[in-house]
């Protein structure tokens, strides 16, 4: 969402770099620049304005142009007031001092409520909590079926009763949570097509059963500006405690993102990335300023690789290329562990994009792993051991049970043959220096 914006703040700072010694007109100049990159980033005009004047005060003073490096203080400056704009910390959930917490999610249709609820309860169960779904759109058609086949994906408990009113089913819900031992309780309500009496005046009365401890609105963040408008008027009619930004991995210019909090003073709790129902974020104002300013989210990664990674098989996998035993079955094994953090893409995204990532970023393919994988699981295990047995015979056959060409398969080859030289020359390395580092990161394929 915020690769535009990303690449013309970018754009501004190395021309701030290629000035050398700064005067106020440079920096001046370079503000009006990213002015124009957040508002074309669909970010509220009011926020901007307040953001630069803050950024301004900042840059221009007389510690910051006698600085050895200027530019780097005033790509500070920006960051900081980025950090401050996006709200300073990451805010938890309040949970309930005596369980169950109750959590309501409400928003406009077609924002991803139902998906949302689910993600938010399997982002529970990983913090060991025993969440209960609440299956409380009792007038959208297939809302609550949706919502019992996310809950069975992710092993969770639901509670549904499609024929009685919404208050009748959070009533019911609390007396569920006992039986289930569940903690936290996450609602479901319906959706609204716009800020509706009749509605609100539901949802209170849901409340007055069962009083929730947080409500957050779940924004469609590829709606742009609509999304803080929504969030404004949903704010002055419910007590709403934060806010979930669905889309985030769309292709909308991010405005609502940067905007909704200076906006309405409420805090951004959580952000969807994907459509999976592991994609969901706590929302960190200090690592999205870093991606949207390029600097990447290297402890957001790390998090993504301790949940997904099984540290047996990657202990495993270590050992056998500290040892020099890197095979084709080892590289299958090292693109399996990869793929369970992922799209390789939105790994990339994680990482500072400068020098050389600036160029790998735009040609990475998540396409080409999966032709890899094809040709990979062509192959027998003997092949697998002993690549060098691979002749032309096996090659046709390994790229006709795959799918792809030999040219491919032969690419393939080649790029395992370079990792398999710098696998060895590290081992030297190693052998010269025991403070080298476990093993090299190998590059991957890109057919």
């Amino acid at each position: 969402m915020f690769e535009a914006l990303t690449e013309k703040l970018q754009a501004t700072f190395r021309r701030l770099r290629s000035r050398g010694r700064l005067t106020e007109a440079d920096v001046r100049e370079a503000l009006r620049d990213v002015r124009m990159a957040l508002l074309e980033a669909d970010v509220n005009f009011k926020v901007v304005k307040d953001f630069l004047a803050r950024v301004e005060a900042r840059a221009v003073g007389q510690e910051v142009l006698a600085s050895l490096t200027p530019e780097q203080e005033v790509i500070r400056a920006v960051r900081d007031e980025l950090i401050a704009l996006l709200g300073e910390r990451p805010e938890r959930l309040k949970l309930a001092a005596t369980p169950p917490t109750v959590i309501y999610l409400v928003g406009l249709q077609g924002s991803g409520k139902t998906t949302t609820a689910a993600k938010v309860a399997r982002w529970l169960v990983n913090q060991g909590h025993r969440p209960l779904l609440v299956a409380a759109d009792v007038t959208r058609p297939a809302a609550v079926d949706q919502l019992q086949r996310l809950a069975q994906t992710i092993g969770v408990a639901v509670w549904s009763q499609p024929e009685s009113p919404a208050v009748e089913v959070v009533r019911g819900a609390y007396q569920r949570s006992r039986q289930v031992a569940a903690d936290v309780i996450v609602v479901d309500t319906a959706g609204r097509l716009h800020i509706d009496p009749a509605l609100m005046e539901e949802l209170r009365r849901m409340e007055a059963v069962l009083p929730a401890h947080e409500r957050l609105l779940v924004v469609d963040a590829m709606t742009g500006q609509d999304a803080v408008r929504v969030a404004e008027t949903f704010a002055q009619a419910v007590p709403l405690t934060g806010f979930v930004l669905t889309k985030l991995d769309g292709d909308a210019r991010g405005g609502a993102a940067l905007s909704i909090r200076a906006v309405t003073g409420l805090p951004v709790k959580f952000m969807a990335t994907g459509e999976k129902l592991d994609a969901l974020e706590v929302f960190q104002p200090d690592r999205l300023a870093s991606r949207i300013l390029g600097m990447g989210d290297v402890l957001s990664l790390i998090e993504r690789a301790e949940a997904a990674l099984d540290r047996q098989d990657s202990e495993r996998l270590a050992q056998r290329l500290d040892a020099g035993d890197f095979t084709l079955e080892e590289f299958k094994a090292l693109i399996a562990q990869v793929k369970r953090m992922g799209p390789l893409s939105k790994l990339v995204d994680l990482l500072p994009q400068m020098g050389p990532l600036q160029k790998v970023k735009g040609q990475i393919d998540d396409r080409s792993l999966v032709r890899v994988e094809a040709i990979l699981n062509s192959m027998t295990r003997a092949e697998l051991r002993r690549p060098d047995i691979i002749n032309g015979s096996r090659r046709r056959r390994i790229a006709l049970g795959s799918g792809t060409t030999v040219q491919e398969v032969n690419r393939l080859l080649r790029q395992y043959e370079e990792m398999r030289k710098l696998m060895r020359q590290w081992k030297g390395m190693k052998k010269r220096n025991a403070k080298a580092p476990r093993f090299p990161l190998p590059p991957f394929p890109n057919l």
